[in-house]
């Protein structure tokens, strides 16, 4: 007989404290939802970072100082004098009227900073907005609640916007520029994406009081600088898709004692800890890593502790993930550099999905032999 799910995911951190999920953690599950080692981890409370740099593979992944200190000096000028420049934007956006503009700060609630005490306060005022009852339309840093993998994790968004008689919009407050109405995509995305967990968990608020989750736009306001300057500008991004695919994974997540099952009895990332250093042997710990599936793409990188070392396990098993998605499609039914090395030299004799593909790569292979003045068979 198993131990209960909790139990299980307990052996696979070890005696270390529960790592709690943030919405940048969550965000980073839309990002590779494929990825079994990276939904273990997240379930189990591991600290991927302290693993990471243990087993060899060190990241510097997460936001620097410099970015922090930014994001919030820019922040604090958009909120600044009452928010005056924010109700401006939102005004243009939402079409927000100066009669239905009402700002609530629950940064604290009465001196009680607990998560569940600003969570139900948070509570009581949106719902009675959907309900069309007296309440603010703004709320600054409100505090929501969603279950993940069966523990609350707690999440805060930099503002609440609500029209009345009409829906909640989730707004993004973000450092990065916005150029002659352009941003960097990578960063639009991870902002957007970030935004979901609060859009999931704000429907989730809502669906505990009976209301349903049209009450919740789809759409995010995404608040930035105005090309050069500290100017703020806002514009709507649409995340329904971004959303789906985090549901999803949620979802997922909570079935995550049928990926447990799977593993090796007594498989554990556990550091061995003396204090705060280390004791177990880096290759151990990397035999166990090895023992659990991981998918690799580029973007990890940019979003995940683990992404050194799953890229070093996919490019010792010449994988075809290290090199983005967009290539690895272009070879459906292929899943190794070898492989598609191998079918082009002709070396190997392709199954009946490759063959259409087999006689490409032959082909791509004569060419760039004409091309060099090189033998077809030395690429």
């Amino acid at each position: 007989m198993r131990a209960p799910v909790d139990d299980r995911l307990a052996v696979l951190r070890g005696p270390a404290p529960r790592r709690a999920y943030t919405a940048r953690a969550l965000a980073a599950l839309e990002n590779n939802p494929r990825c079994t080692l990276r939904a273990l981890l997240d379930a189990s409370g591991a600290d991927k970072a302290a693993i990471a740099e243990h087993a060899g593979y060190p990241s510097a992944f997460g936001q620097s100082s410099f970015a922090l200190a930014r994001g919030n000096v820019f922040e604090a000028l958009v909120k600044e004098d009452g928010g005056a420049e924010l109700l401006r934007l939102l005004r243009e956006t939402l079409g927000l009227t100066l009669p239905e503009v009402g700002y609530a700060d629950l940064n604290d609630y009465g001196g009680d900073g607990r998560p569940e005490s600003r969570y139900q306060y948070t509570r009581e005022l949106m719902v009675a907005a959907a309900r069309g009852e007296e309440a603010p339309t703004l709320y600054d840093h409100p505090m929501l609640r969603l279950q993940v993998a069966g523990h609350d994790a707690y999440l805060e968004p930099d503002l609440v916007a609500f029209r009345a008689g009409d829906r909640f919009h989730v707004v993004e407050i973000k450092s990065f520029p916005i150029i002659d109405g352009q941003a960097d995509p990578a960063q639009v995305r991870s902002a957007t994406t970030q935004a979901c967990a609060y859009i999931i968990a704000l429907r989730d608020l809502l669906a505990r009081a009976g209301i349903g989750p049209q009450a919740v736009s789809d759409d995010v306001v995404l608040v930035a600088p105005k090309d050069f300057t500290n100017r703020p500008t806002a514009a709507f991004v649409d995340a329904r898709k971004q959303v789906a695919t985090l549901t999803r994974q949620l979802s997922r997540l909570e079935r995550v004692g049928d990926l447990a099952a799977l593993l090796p009895e007594g498989l554990t990332f556990d550091l061995d800890l003396d204090g705060t250093r280390p004791q177990r042997p880096p290759a151990e710990l990397v035999a166990a890593l090895d023992e659990v599936d991981a998918t690799y793409r580029p973007d990890c990188l940019n979003h995940c502790e683990m992404a050194f070392y799953c890229r070093s396990r996919a490019r010792t098993g010449a994988s075809l993930d290290v090199l983005g998605a967009a290539v690895r499609e272009q070879f459906g039914g292929i899943d190794t550099t070898t492989m598609v090395l191998g079918l082009a030299r002709g070396q190997l004799t392709p199954g009946p999905d490759q063959s259409e593909m087999a006689v490409a790569l032959r082909h791509a292979a004569q060419l760039r032999a004409e091309l060099t003045g090189t033998d077809g068979g030395s690429i």
